[in-house]
């Protein structure tokens, strides 16, 4: 016996040696691996090989082989070092799985799988490697299983039918469900649920309501779509199943469509009227809501005009006492003011002076020209008590003479040498030593010598105001004490050969900037004389440049004293 197996071993040693010569990880050679090309399918508890060949043909015994699901992790066998492993394999398929090793040599490889469950329905991968290199494929796996036999039962009419429900259970995938009348016409509609009990099996129940008394027998049928298999049943419905029809049934479907209609109607007029009553409704509104934001828009407007007038009155006010206190230009004074036709009264001139015919001008007499210095003055003809006028004075020499001229009181003292100052009823400016003074404290007044004056008096608020006429510059102002009463032009001549001219009425043009828009002023109250005097008014209808207005002459020549 000894003898037989050391030959048997001698005779296959040459075998040996060349197997031991291959490298341990087998042929280093690429190759493919293919799997079917059409799905395998697999009855529900029966048993079922994947098979997966190498291309080109080689031993597979050395490689590692893996059969998988969706991911490599998901194990259904694994060979490996010519031995099955089970660590990575998936609990569900252990003692489930064998490896078939008939065609190793040829490069086929297959696991066979036992007992075939639901799960096991869907795509596998089937993986080979050596050494480094690897390749895999697909196999598609479908499993199908038939079920118990449909059972139909009548369960009670349904409205103007039958309902007749049929159940089958254990199938998979789901089956499809079919029911026929006994001439083999198809019933279309029909209810169908399903479900899918813990090992993935299918029980369907399909619900028929049967109307039509003839169709007599129905068939329920189910059908495994993959195996083609069907299982049928088929049950008789008795004609007293089906609700008997009642001679009042017509008549009733008559009157519910009638009414019905009528019904419509009704809500249709009523929808109707009630559209209409909502429209109306908005429209009211509508004009309700115009008429109140008319109304709001009018007060707003009557508000804003409100608040504008009193804007308006509020910068008059504020305007006419700036304007008060303003010193403008000599024309736009002339605006305000009345002019005053002056005339000399001679009865009050001194003795010195001679009046001209027109009582216009006074001037030194002839004899008089070379007698000592002196106080020489004349008084207008008419008192002033109530007015708003002015007067112009032409001055010749004026440069090189002494005069001065503005108002006074009827009762002042004008004899021998006396004091030309308010407290003595004097309002006067004038020439010494070719400097401008004015005649309250003998102050000099910075402004160039005039050729030609104009006094402005405003009794009624009480100021006396003394204009350059070439110019149109402010010379000086004098407040009045409330108590002066009437006042008379005052012309005075002291030395030099001068003579003092009333102008006419109106008077020159003087040079001055105009503003733009000069707003006209117009006397309220007419210039009237009288045997006892003169009185006027002066009133300002519409708005003056204020103050603080920029067509306002501001400068040390603007100045009030």
């Amino acid at each position: 016996m000894e003898d037989c197996c050391w030959g048997s071993l001698l005779s296959h040693l040459p075998s040996l040696l060349l197997l031991l010569q291959l490298p341990a990880g087998g042929s280093a050679e690429e190759f493919m691996v293919i799997g079917p090309t059409e799905p395998i399918v697999a009855a529900l508890g029966g048993d079922i090989t994947l098979p997966c060949r190498v291309s080109p043909a080689m031993d597979v015994e050395n490689m590692e082989l893996r059969w998988f699901r969706s991911k490599f992790s998901e194990a259904v066998f694994i060979y490996q070092n010519q031995r099955e492993q089970t660590e990575e394999q998936l609990p569900q398929y252990r003692g489930r799985t064998s490896l078939v090793k008939d065609f190793f040599s040829q490069g086929e490889a297959a696991v066979h799988i036992h007992n075939v469950q639901a799960f096991d329905n869907g795509l596998y991968t089937c993986f080979f490697r050596m050494g480094i290199f690897y390749e895999e494929a697909s196999v598609e796996l479908k499993v199908a299983g038939v079920g118990s036999a449909p059972q139909v039962h009548i369960t009670g009419p349904e409205e103007d039918g039958v309902r007749v429900v049929c159940m089958a259970s254990g199938w998979f995938p789901k089956p499809q469900v079919q029911w026929r009348a006994l001439s083999g016409e198809k019933f279309l509609t029909f209810s169908e649920t399903q479900a899918q009990d813990a090992a993935g099996l299918f029980t369907i129940e399909a619900t028929l309501v049967v109307r039509n008394s003839s169709s007599g027998n129905v068939t329920c049928s189910v059908l495994n779509p993959i195996l083609g298999q069907e299982k049928a049943m088929a049950i008789f419905i008795p004609e007293p199943f089906f609700p008997q029809s009642s001679p009042w049934k017509l008549a009733f479907m008559v009157i519910l469509t009638v009414l019905m209609l009528l019904l419509l109607g009704a809500v249709f007029y009523i929808m109707r009227e009630h559209t209409a009553k909502l429209q109306e409704m908005q429209e009211w509104e509508n004009l309700h809501r115009d008429k109140e934001e008319d109304q709001q828009i009018k007060e707003e407007a009557l508000k804003a005009r409100d608040e504008y007038q009193a804007d308006l009155d509020w910068r008059k006010s504020v305007y006419l006492a700036a304007l008060k206190k303003a010193q403008l230009y000599a024309d736009w004074r002339k605006e305000k003011f009345q002019a005053l036709s002056v005339s000399l009264d001679p009865g009050s001139a001194h003795s010195s002076l001679a009046v001209s015919n027109d009582k216009t001008s006074v001037t030194f007499k002839d004899s008089a020209k070379d007698a000592a210095e002196g106080t020489y003055s004349v008084l207008g003809h008419e008192g002033i008590t109530s007015a708003c006028c002015y007067w112009e004075v032409e001055i010749r020499n004026a440069e090189r003479s002494e005069w001065g001229l503005g108002v006074c009181r009827r009762d002042v003292e004008r004899k021998g040498w006396y004091q030309e100052c308010p407290g003595k009823g004097f309002w006067v400016v004038g020439v010494y030593g070719k400097k401008v003074y004015f005649l309250s404290d003998n102050s000099e007044l910075l402004v160039p010598v005039p050729q030609r004056v104009g006094v402005f008096l405003d009794l009624k608020e009480g100021d006396v105001s003394f204009y350059n006429m070439t110019d149109g510059s402010h010379i000086f102002s004098f407040p009045l004490a409330s108590s002066s009463g009437t006042l008379f032009p005052y012309f005075r001549l002291r030395t030099g050969d001068v003579s003092l001219t009333i102008c006419s009425g109106v008077g020159g043009s003087v040079q001055t900037p105009l503003p733009v828009n000069n707003p006209p002023c117009s006397s309220e109250e007419p210039v009237s004389l009288s045997g006892q005097g003169f009185s006027s008014g002066c009133g300002v209808d519409g708005d003056l440049p204020g103050a603080e207005s920029p067509l306002l002459p501001w400068g040390p020549e603007a100045k009030s004293p």
